[in-house]
């Protein structure tokens, strides 16, 4: 039993050593870095604004496009404000 304890005990101690040199080389800390990305915001003409706001007038009440038109309004606006 002897031969049992001392074959655990050094590698016990080969464990303890990988894990501090392993350990050592860690170059920054354990937390997750998080990024944000900012999405870039296209910018339209002024000529080109027009015409899909004629082109939004000749939708339907209540159209589905003009909702998510909106929406994208909401998006254009996050964007700058994360620039």
């Amino acid at each position: 039993m002897k031969f049992n304890a001392g074959c655990s005990t050094r590698r016990l101690a080969a464990l303890a050593i990988a894990t501090t040199l392993l350990t050592a080389c860690a170059m920054g800390g354990s937390e997750p870095r998080i990024v944000a990305v900012c999405p870039a915001v296209v910018e339209y003409s002024r000529e080109f604004q027009a015409r899909a706001a004629d082109e939004l007038e000749v939708l339907p009440e209540g159209s589905a496009i003009a909702e998510m038109l909106g929406d994208y309004a909401v998006m254009r606006e996050q964007g700058r404000a994360c620039s």
